[in-house]
C-alpha cells in the first residue's frame, strides 16, 4: 500500500480550558483529509514531553501556540509531504530525529502528537475502516477479538482541578459489574447524579471542575469525598464494589514537598511520610472498596513506590502516572523497583502514537492494567484515545462525566460497540 501525503496544514483551536491547542490535517494525494487534536493537562509530571508555548504574554497569557503551528508548517511538513501514509512508524522518527531532544523540548511534543495521530487517522480513512481497526493493524497488535474498555469517571475533583477543595486531585466511579458499554456508562452517570443530589443534602455546592466532576469547595477531610460516593452508589441502586468501584488519583507530586519530603495535607493539616501515606491507603482499602489508587506517592518517590506497592498490590491496583508519563523506559524502571501493575497512558505524555503503543507493550506483557486518560485542563473534542482503548483492549478509559469534551468520548465508545 502506498498513498503519498500531499499537504500537512497545523492550526491553533481552543481546547477545553479558553486557552489554545493544535490541530493538523493532512491531505493525501487520493483527495482523503483528516485531522486530530491534541489536548494537555493543567496537571503535568515534570518527566513529561514539552508542550511548546509561545510565551507571548500579550497572546492568551503566553500559552498560545502558533509556535508549534508553524514548526508542524514549515519544518515537519517538507520532511513527510511525498511520503508514504501508511508508514507510522517512519513517520513518527522522521520527526523524532528532527528534534533530537530526550523530551521533544525543541519542536514540542504538541506538535510532534498533532501529526502523529493526524497520520493515522488519515491512513484509516483511506481504507475506509475504523481507527481503532486501523490502529491494530498497522500496529501488528496480538489481541484476539475486542474486550471494550469500562468507564473510570472522575466524578469528583480538588487540587489544581478546582479551588478550595480536596488536597487529593481526583475521586472516580469504576464501572465493574456489566458487560455492555452503555450500561456500564449509564450506571456511572446515575451515581454522578445521584451524588450530585447528596452534595445537595450536605449543603455543598454541585458546580463542576475541568473535568466536569464536582468540585465543592468546604469538604473537611480528604476521606469525605469517598463516603459520599459510597452513599451515591447505594442512593442509585448499586451495590459498591460489586457494581460500581471507586478510584483514586490524589496526585501526590503536587502536594509533596521535597526540602522535607514530606506530604503536605492542609484539610488534615498534616504533614505525613511516605510510609504514613501507605498506612492512610490501607486505612481507607478497608473501609472503602476502592480498586486502584493512581499516584498515591510522588513521581520521583521510587523507594515509597516501592513499599506502596508491597504493601498494597495484592489488594488493589497501583497505577503509575507522573511516575511513568506512558515512556517505556520508566515504565521498565517501574517494572524493575516492582512498583506498579498498572499503567496510566495519555498520548500527549510521550508525543508520538508509535511511543505510546511501545509503552502499552510493555505494560501488558507484564500483565498491567491499561487505563486510557483524557487530560484535566486542555481537553479537545478529538476521540482518538477511545479508539487506541479499543485497539489494545485496555481495561479502562478514564474520563469525566460531564462537559462535551468529555461526554463525546463516551459517545464514540457506545458507538463502537454498535460497530464491533
Amino acid at each position: 500500500m502506498n498513498e503519498k501525503i500531499k499537504n500537512v496544514k497545523a492550526r491553533e483551536i481552543l481546547a477545553s480550558g479558553g486557552t489554545p491547542s493544535i490541530e493538523c490535517q493532512i491531505e493525501l494525494e487520493n483527495g482523503v483529509k483528516e485531522k486530530a487534536s491534541v489536548p494537555f493537562g493543567a496537571s503535568a509530571g515534570i518527566h513529561e514531553a514539552a508542550v511548546l508555548f509561545d510565551g507571548d504574554k500579550k497572546r492568551y497569557n503566553g500559552q498560545g501556540m502558533l509556535r508549534a503551528c508553524k514548526i508542524v508548517n514549515e519544518i515537519i511538513a517538507p520532511k513527510i509531504i511525498g511520503r508514504n501514509i501508511f508508514e507510522l512508524e517512519k513517520i513518527d522518527q522522521i520527526m523524532l530525529k528532527l528534534d533530537g531532544t530526550p523530551n521533544k523540548a525543541k519542536l514540542g511534543g504538541n506538535s510532534l502528537l498533532s501529526v502523529s495521530l493526524a497520520a493515522a487517522r488519515t491512513a484509516a480513512a483511506s481504507l475506509k475502516i475504523p481507527l481503532y481497526q486501523f490502529i491494530r493493524q498497522a500496529f501488528k497488535l496480538p489481541y484476539k477479538g475486542y474486550s471494550l474498555p469500562r468507564p473510570m469517571m472522575v466524578v469528583m475533583e480538588g487540587g489544581k482541578h478546582a479551588d478550595d477543595s480536596t488536597d487529593f486531585q481526583e475521586y472516580l466511579f469504576s464501572v465493574n459489574g456489566t458487560k455492555s458499554v452503555r450500561e456500564a456508562v449509564r450506571w456511572g452517570e446515575e451515581c454522578y447524579q445521584a451524588l450530585k443530589s447528596v452534595l445537595k443534602t450536605k449543603g455543598l455546592n454541585t458546580n463542576v471542575g475541568n473535568e466536569g466532576a464536582f468540585a465543592p469547595a468546604g469538604i473537611e477531610t480528604n476521606e469525605e469525598p469517598l463516603k459520599l460516593m459510597v452513599q451515591a452508589i447505594q442512593q442509585a441502586g448499586y451495590k459498591p464494589g460489586r457494581d460500581v468501584s471507586l478510584s483514586l488519583d490524589p496526585a501526590s507530586s503536587e502536594f509533596y514537598d521535597k526540602a522535607e519530603q514530606k506530604y503536605l495535607l492542609k484539610r488534615e493539616n498534616a504533614a505525613l511520610s511516605s510510609d504514613q501515606m501507605i498506612a492512610l491507603y490501607n486505612e481507607w482499602l478497608s473501609k472503602y472498596p476502592i480498586i486502584s489508587i493512581e499516584d498515591g506517592l510522588a513521581e520521583d518517590d521510587w523507594a515509597g513506590w516501592t513499599n506502596l506497592f508491597s504493601e498494597l498490590g495484592g489488594r488493589t491496583r497501583i497505577i503509575g502516572d507522573d511516575l511513568t508519563v506512558t515512556n517505556s523506559e520508566r515504565v521498565k524502571k517501574a517494572i524493575e523497583c516492582k512498583a506498579i501493575n498498572a499503567v496510566l497512558i495519555k498520548l500527549n505524555q510521550i508525543g508520538t502514537l508509535s511511543e505510546t503503543i511501545k509503552t502499552i507493550q510493555l505494560g501488558r506483557r507484564n500483565k498491567f492494567w491499561q487505563v486510557i486518560s483524557h487530560r484535566g485542563g486542555g481537553e479537545t473534542n478529538d476521540t482518538f484515545m477511545v479508539d487506541l482503548a479499543v485497539a489494545v483492549n485496555a481495561e479502562y478509559i478514564k474520563v469525566g462525566p460531564a462537559r462535551g469534551e468529555r461526554t463525546e468520548k463516551y459517545n464514540r465508545l457506545m458507538a463502537i460497540e454498535e460497530e464491533i
